[in-house]
């Protein structure tokens, strides 16, 4: 009865052997647990102290699997002392492979992820620079390479035809790309932006559909946070097609209007506040030189315009905001010493021959009372 309950165990040594069975197994358990608490951490210490960091990347990234190795590695050979048949001591070992296998796809994948330094290295081998955003993209495609790759190998391991597999998903990928495509012109587009790279993560850019902060790019889509704190997801292809401008890379960042001045104002101080204000501009020491344009351009309906056209030095929003105002009071502050006042816009109108005006006072109470009476 017991024979037939074990099925593939020598009854005779059933104590012995499961005895051992479990030391070996607790064994390789407290070998894990020394590994990993003492030789493991020191081995990740002296990396991180030593800047390694490509093995110490390495070492992070194998750590929980080589936990779990070795927890699977005391299951495999606990089993293995045990009287196994020979069927069942196949399985036994081709099950042991598959999860060696996972084990080391589980790795590189986590050692292919963005905080890596895998893509990183890889770049300075090639020479290539790699951008901020084409790290997650590849991220993602090696990712999935990995468990493709583990599949694959797996399943050959069970004596699966891979090759009719990969056949199988061959036409099956042909027919979901016809009922997809929406979804491959994402991602066509999202490598075209990879590839051409109009914007970088974190860039501020502008479309004809959104403007904000670029926060992530995806096979399928871009997501982008806007100045209001709303985050829009915009698909790859129609960011593709759009004309983009990115603000962030821009060197310099303009200041231009016009300032309209009275028509009274006669021509001496309208060309003094003219060349004061370029000398002004072209002393400030937070703006460039080499464009700025300050003239008096044109007659306009209700005023005599001052055209000003220069860049600040810097390209940060807020410090723009604050030479921008700095400016603003020092024009003012010209226009004040000169005695020169802004125009607002009016409209005067003139009548040829002079206009008779009647008023109409009142009656009083007086008189409506005496009109009472005569009636």
């Amino acid at each position: 009865m017991l024979e037939q309950y074990l099925g593939f165990i020598d009854t005779e040594q059933w104590w012995w052997e499961w005895s051992i069975s479990l030391l070996i197994f607790l064994g390789f358990l407290l070998f894990r647990k020394f590994f990993t608490q003492r030789t493991f951490k020191l081995i990740l210490r002296y990396t991180q102290t030593h800047r390694i960091e490509m093995i110490h990347s390495v070492l992070r990234s194998f750590e929980q699997p080589l936990n779990a190795f070795f927890v699977i590695l005391g299951i495999y050979f606990a089993l293995n002392f045990l009287s196994v048949t020979d069927p069942y001591a196949v399985t036994l070992h081709k099950g042991f492979k598959s999860v060696v296998f996972a084990l080391i796809a589980w790795g590189f994948y986590n050692l292919s992820g963005t905080s890596s330094v895998l893509l990183n290295k890889i770049g300075e081998k090639l020479h290539f620079e790699l951008d901020q955003i084409l790290i997650p993209f590849l991220s993602k495609v090696l990712r999935v390479l990995v468990i493709a790759l583990a599949a694959v190998v797996i399943l050959d391991q069970w004596n699966y035809q891979v090759g009719g597999f990969i056949a199988g998903l061959g036409l099956g990928g042909l027919a979901i790309s016809l009922a997809a495509r929406d979804t491959l012109s994402n991602i066509f587009g999202g490598i075209v932006i990879i590839t051409e790279k109009p914007f970088s993560l974190g860039d501020w850019i502008e479309t004809p559909s959104v403007e904000g902060i670029v926060e992530d790019i995806s096979f399928r889509s871009t997501r982008i946070r806007t100045f209001a704190q709303g985050l829009v997801t915009v698909p790859n292809s129609t960011l593709a097609n759009e004309p983009i401008t990115n603000w962030t890379r821009m060197g310099r960042r303009r200041i231009t209007f016009h300032l309209g001045v009275m028509y009274n104002t006669p021509r001496e101080k309208l060309k003094r506040c003219v060349d004061r204000i370029r000398d002004m501009l072209e002393n400030h020491p937070e703006i460039s030189k080499e464009t700025l344009f300050v003239h008096f351009d044109r007659f306009n309906d209700s005023s005599l315009d001052i055209f000003l056209y220069f860049f600040t030095k810097t390209t940060v929003w807020g410090e723009w905001l604050q030479i921008k105002e700095e400016i603003n009071f020092k024009i003012m502050e010209i226009l004040e010493e000169e005695g020169v006042s802004i125009a607002f816009p009016s409209r005067s109108i003139y009548f040829e021959n002079p206009l008779k005006t009647s008023v109409n006072l009142p009656e009083g109470p007086g008189q409506n009372r005496g009109e009472h009476g005569k009636s």
